[in-house]
This record gives C-alpha cells, sequence and structure tokens, in this order.
C-alpha cells in the first residue's frame, strides 16, 4: 500500500462544491506537487491530510491507518505556510526548538537536534537572531526548520515561497529539493507556479475546478498534455482547433481530436524530413532570459516559437517566413 492514500475525496461549503472524487497516492520519501490555478482547491487538500479542515466524504490514510477521527496533532503532519507565522520574540534557534520543547524532550538532546537541522537549512550564523533581523528567505527556513526537525511523517508546504522575489525563490526551490532528498521526507507542495513545481516533483497533480486534470512527472506533464486546459496552463503551448491547424498546414491530421498543441520549442525554421510546413509573418519578439519567443501571424491565428538566445535566428518583424514542425510534436488533445 502507498505511504499516504486519498480515496473520494469530497468538499462542499454549502451549495458550492471545492472539491469532488479526489483519488491519489504518495510514496515515502516523494516528492509531490498539487499545481494549479487559484481556487482550484489544492491548499482544501493540504488542510484535509493536516485535519484542519474536515472532508465532507472520503478518507485520508497514512501508513495504512484512517485518520478521519485522529486530531491533527496526533497525525504526525507538519505544515508551512505561505506567512511564516515565526515567534517573533523568540530567536531562530528558539523558534526551531518549539516543537522538541512541547514533546519534553532532553535540552542537551533538544540543542543536538537543533544545530544538526541548522545546519541543513544553512542558518548556523543566525542561531540567536530574531525574525526581524532575517531576509524573507532566511525566515522562510526557519519555518521549514521548524516543521522539519520534528520529523513528521508527511510535510505539506502550501505555496511556502511565493512571497518572495524570484532569484530567492530559484534559490529556495533548489535548497527545498535537496533537504527533502538528504532526509528522505515525505512532502505535499502546493503552488500555482509551473516552473517550481517542474523544479521539485518527484509527480505532479495538476488541478482544475476542483479535480484532478493529469498526474505524471514533470516531464510527462509538460510533453504529453491530455487537455486544453493542461497545455494552456503548462509554458506556453501554441493551441489550434482541428481545421486551424489543418489549413495552416494543408494536410489531414490523424485521430478524431478536435483541438492539437504543439510546445513553441518544437517550431523551427530549417526542415526535417516529414515535416509539417506553415508560413507565418513574423509579428514581434520578446527576450526572456535566455528564451527569444516570436509571435507569428497565420490567417486569422498566432502562434509563438521560442529560440535559446544564443542560439536564435533573427525574425524581421513583417517578413513572412517558413515555419516547420515534425508529426510527433503535434499533440492531440482529448
Amino acid at each position: 500500500m502507498s505511504y499516504v492514500v486519498i480515496e473520494g475525496l469530497h468538499k462542499k461549503y454549502g451549495t458550492s462544491t471545492v472539491l469532488s472524487n479526489i483519488d491519489m497516492t504518495i510514496e515515502k520519501g516523494e516528492f509531490v506537487t498539487l499545481l494549479g490555478p487559484s481556487g482550484c482547491g489544492k491548499s482544501t487538500i493540504l488542510r484535509i491530510i493536516a485535519g484542519l479542515t474536515d472532508a465532507t466524504a472520503g478518507v485520508v490514510k497514512i501508513e495504512g491507518k484512517d485518520m478521519t477521527r485522529i486530531q491533527p496533532k496526533n497525525r504526525e503532519v507538519g505544515m508551512v505556510f505561505q506567512s511564516y507565522a515565526l515567534f517573533p520574540n523568540m530567536t531562530v534557534k528558539e523558534n526551531v526548538s518549539f516543537g522538541l520543547k512541547m514533546k519534553k524532550m532532553e535540552q542537551k538532546e533538544i540543542e543536538k537536534q537543533v544545530q544538526e537541522i541548522l545546519d541543513i537549512v544553512h542558518l548556523t550564523e543566525k542561531a540567536d537572531a530574531y525574525p526581524h533581523e532575517l531576509s524573507g528567505g532566511q525566515q522562510q527556513r526557519v519555518a521549514l526548520a521548524r516543521a522539519l526537525i520534528v520529523r513528521p511523517k508527511v510535510l505539506l508546504l502550501d505555496e511556502p515561497l511565493s512571497a518572495l522575489d524570484a532569484q530567492i525563490r530559484k534559490k529556495l526551490q533548489s535548497d527545498l529539493r535537496s533537504i527533502q532528498m538528504e532526509l528522505g521526507m515525505t512532502m505535499v507542495l502546493v503552488t500555482h507556479d509551473q516552473e517550481e513545481a517542474m523544479a521539485v516533483s518527484d509527480k505532479i497533480l495538476v488541478m482544475n475546478k476542483g479535480e484532478i486534470a493529469q498526474i505524471g512527472t514533470p516531464t510527462e506533464i509538460y510533453t504529453k498534455p491530455k487537455t486544453e486546459f493542461i497545455a494552456n496552463f503548462i509554458g506556453h503551448y501554441n493551441v489550434f482547433s482541428r481545421q486551424e491547424l489543418e489549413k495552416m498546414i494543408g494536410k489531414t491530421l490523424p485521430g478524431k481530436g478536435a483541438k492539437f498543441a504543439i510546445r513553441p520549442e518544437a517550431i523551427h525554421v530549417k526542415m526535417e524530413a516529414d515535416d509539417f510546413y506553415m508560413i507565418g509573418i513574423a509579428k514581434e519578439s520578446v527576450m526572456s532570459g535566455n528564451v527569444i519567443r516570436t509571435v507569428f501571424q497565420a490567417g486569422d491565428r498566432t502562434y509563438s516559437v521560442e529560440q535559446l538566445h544564443q542560439r536564435a535566428q533573427h525574425f524581421e518583424v513583417g517578413k513572412a517566413y517558413e515555419c516547420y514542425v515534425a508529426p510527433k510534436d503535434v499533440i492531440e488533445l482529448t
């Protein structure tokens, strides 16, 4: 049996359905991310696992044990929120040691474990500092250390990095994944940031309107979106109706799907054997980091092409170009 099992989870508030028929499993030591837009129900799942919110129906099991009647404090589940919720009048080491003191652990052992966890989160030199003396990223690491030190069976992370600026967020994403792997901790992250989900996860559950839209590894989610929602939410897919794309390439597409998706980096300007061919007029180019995204106009439709900056072909705005895509990179959506 999987380490965490969720079966038939439903949640209603009055007549409003927040979660509908959620089934999911998490293996021990796995990093799972619930990814989706605001209001899709992902944080509600976390709160139900933690026991902070009651489910309308369904069951949560951890190590085979039904959590329905288990109080939150007895579930051995840790939680880190977007708001760090640190005690402002306590130092870093006092904040981190709080959970162990509640367990009545001996002071010598507390000090040993606090030192170990501060080393892991790179905060040893800040042990005597107060929260107001720390940066946002450092405060988040304190909150993480405080949750980790009690060795929960599952650590839940509710958008913990969303309030940080981009550079710090990327560093903490890397730190979080490294810590999770070092400790072998089972973690469940909630985020609306696709890049964050791709960077840290073993498995991603994409959610939409209270339901799970697709489950897979980061590679599977990115390269094989099943629906138009997934294709639009992950990356910058070009999504076409069958009629639009067949008109653009001048060929009949196989299958029965009404919609097709093409990754922007899969479209290129050098023809290869069996490639589909289409003409587009360059409308604009925008550089985003090391990627240049160019928008082309083809009849009534636009589509985007992405290239690595250093290897990019320059497209002159207003000029028509021949663009190509391999048949295998045209993804039929359900």
